[in-house]
């Protein structure tokens, strides 16, 4: 008999906690070195043979997780915040991995943020207020040894000139081009993929 994982998972811990549980559908055999599950189904019974050791458990369930690339996304506007999360969906290119955001919307916030984590990039909104994203990224790649690629989001393109000041890897504009963003992104990923 084939059961799906998770629920079979969670029956046992819900039997192993409380062998009353079930009374009538299921019923456990206790003393057996083995978890017995007999289940009756139209008059048929069937019984699900599991091995009462906790090993069964790593071979299902704690897997490796795939490999995620961590980015933090600062702005005082959420809508902003939420802008980039879509244009770079759950990955920005076919061969990158998942990415996981973290969204801070405070200067105070952010440095903490990136002193206790590792960050595979950090996007910045250049019209953030109080602070922009132009001086803390000149602030963060002089304080943060090996710093992560730093995106600026800039508010026009004359302001391109802050952005190569503030020692910025990638800049994109407002409004934010979902394309543009995904590719420059998916470079700047790149290059932290293959170091």
């Amino acid at each position: 008999m084939h059961w799906p994982r998770g629920n079979l998972v969670r029956l046992l811990d819900r039997l192993r906690a409380d062998p009353r549980t079930f009374y009538g559908d299921f019923n456990h055999v206790p003393g057996d070195p083995f978890g017995v599950l007999r289940r009756s189904i139209r008059g048929v019974s069937e019984i699900a043979v599991v091995k009462d050791d906790e090993s069964w458990r790593h071979e299902y369930d704690e897997q490796p997780a795939p490999p995620t690339l961590a980015v933090l996304v600062y702005s005082d506007d959420r809508t902003v915040r939420q802008q980039v999360r879509l244009a770079l969906g759950k990955r920005p290119a076919r061969d990158l991995p998942a990415l996981e955001y973290t969204e801070v919307a405070t200067p105070a916030a952010l440095i903490q943020t990136v002193d206790k984590g590792s960050f595979d990039l950090l996007i910045l909104d250049g019209e953030a207020v109080p602070a922009g994203g132009m001086g803390l990224c000149r602030q963060l790649k002089d304080e943060i040894y090996r710093c992560p690629p730093i995106l600026v989001i800039i508010g026009r393109p004359q302001d391109a000139w802050l952005a190569t000041w503030s020692r910025a890897d990638g800049v994109i504009g407002h409004p934010i081009d979902a394309i543009a963003t995904a590719t420059t992104v998916a470079d700047l990923l790149r290059t932290r993929v293959d170091a």
